[in-house]
């Protein structure tokens, strides 16, 4: 008998075994063990016993409760991702788009202060400070209590993301050199992975997959983003302010005292932040770096009577971050005229947008896969319990994934007037497209393969 209660085939039970219950309570001798209940199972007699009917809303905040629990699962946040970013795109080519370009053209803000900005503009380099910011909550956790804290183990994902941003760069720009083009600029474009979009696909499509493969797309899309935000900050700033620079990394050190003394008050904190990232705006550096330091500088190591700071912190905005900051940004950001760009053909004709739509998947595919066969052969890094090389390759296509940096690098690419951007950002969405489609059915493929290892795959390639 197996654990859901059904006896199978040929499978009889021996009424000379008594099993007794685990606890041994008076009484119980002589009854038979009863099985655990796995999750789905539990959570369908939880919807049994309220005769499947949903919870009213009857506040706001049984609304803010409903829209927190939505957006906290992978899939959800990353669906919704899609759907702003193909709104903005319908949108935008529909005889109604003079609505949208207003709408992202309008600006606001004091212009004593330089701030007087576009909606797309506050976008990217305002409200996407927030998702900057829990991505440093996030790198930090890992750092000190998750998947980086140890070096040995987290060693082999940590080099297949350097390569996982090598390998699109190289096939960017091989695509520039082979057709002519000079717009190597644009190398930085696919290098990015969107890890929550990526994770959320391998959560849908890749049940079944050992968990040890979750880890690595996990440590590997955490050290990308890590080196996305390195590459932000030093290639794509310009004429730097080193005054304003100097105040925003002094108030970014002050926000870092407050938290370490565990001063958490948001009427303290969220103003020093608001401030330090309008100097760094200022300054010339992408505004949304003081967000990833501000992220780095809370504490993640315990205390006892306290959260883990990071985490906490993490879970609180994560919400707001993945149900609004990013769907705003992706709306904003995919918002691609296509007639206006010259139209499909010349688009799909730019070096820009072909390398972009080959470097996400295939050079993903290229950089990581290749990496981690070659270490794996040629050196004692070894991958985690039941993954193989196949999978590894399932999920170095689905590290193409790249949305949200991937767009941000887009725009800061090039000249804010070039022809480049709009093709840039389609090719983004292409790329994505096809390591989404590519990725997802191989992890699905990967999923159902119950025999792993070596001899495993030695065994089916003779079958063949």
């Amino acid at each position: 008998m197996w654990s859901d209660g059904r006896r199978r085939p040929g499978v009889h039970s021996d009424p000379s075994i008594v099993r007794k219950n685990a606890r041994r309570f008076k009484g119980n001798a002589g009854m038979q063990r009863f099985y655990t209940l796995t999750s789905s199972q539990i959570r369908r007699m939880d919807r049994e016993r309220a005769g499947g009917r949903v919870a009213p809303i009857r506040s706001h905040r049984d609304l803010a409760k409903r829209f927190e629990r939505f957006v906290t699962d992978e899939t959800n946040a990353g669906m919704l991702l899609v759907i702003a970013a193909l709104l903005a795109l319908l949108w935008a080519n529909s005889p109604f788009g003079f609505i949208y370009d207003a709408m992202a053209n309008f600006t606001f803000g004091p212009e004593s202060l330089h701030l007087h900005l576009p909606i797309s503009a506050w976008a990217a380099d305002g409200v996407l400070t927030i998702f900057f910011f829990v991505v440093g909550l996030e790198l930090k956790t890992e750092f000190v209590t998750g998947a980086l804290r140890d070096i040995r183990e987290a060693a082999l994902p940590m080099i297949a993301a350097a390569f996982g941003m090598l390998g699109p760069a190289v096939v960017y720009l091989l695509v520039q050199i082979l057709t002519g083009s000079e717009a190597f600029s644009g190398w930085a474009i696919p290098a990015a992975t969107d890890i929550a979009f990526a994770v959320a696909l391998l959560g849908l499509f890749g049940k079944g997959m050992p968990p040890a493969s979750r880890t690595f797309l996990l440590t590997l899309a955490v050290v990308d983003d890590l080196l996305a935000i390195i590459i932000i900050a030093l290639v794509y700033s310009t004429d730097l302010n080193f005054i304003a620079l100097l105040i925003s990394f002094a108030l970014i050190a002050v926000f870092g005292v407050l938290v370490q003394k565990r001063v958490m008050k948001w009427w303290i904190l969220i103003p020093i932040g608001v401030v330090a990232w309008g100097f760094m705006h200022a300054s010339g550096v992408h505004a949304t770096i003081a967000g990833v330091a501000m992220g780095l500088l809370v504490p993640a190591a315990r205390r006892r009577g306290e959260p883990q700071w990071s985490h906490h912190l993490a879970e609180k905005i994560n919400p707001i971050s993945a149900g609004i900051v990013v769907p705003f940004f992706a709306f904003f950001a995919a918002g691609v005229n296509v007639s206006q760009s010259g139209g499909l053909v010349e688009t799909l004709a730019d070096p820009v947008a072909i390398g972009v739509a080959l470097g996400l998947p295939l050079g993903k595919l290229l950089g990581i896969a290749g990496s981690v066969w070659l270490l794996t052969k040629f050196t004692n890094l070894r991958l985690g319990a039941g993954v193989d090389m196949p999978d590894i390759a399932a999920i170095a296509l689905l590290a193409g994934i790249g949305f949200t940096v991937a767009l941000l690098i887009a725009g800061l690419a090039f000249p804010p007037e070039s022809m480049h951007i709009p093709h840039a950002k389609l090719g983004v969405m292409m790329g994505t497209a096809i390591a989404a489609i590519g990725g997802g059915y191989w992890v699905h493929h990967r999923a159902h393969m119950h025999a792993r290892g070596p001899a495993a795959n030695r065994m089916r390639q003779m079958a063949r």
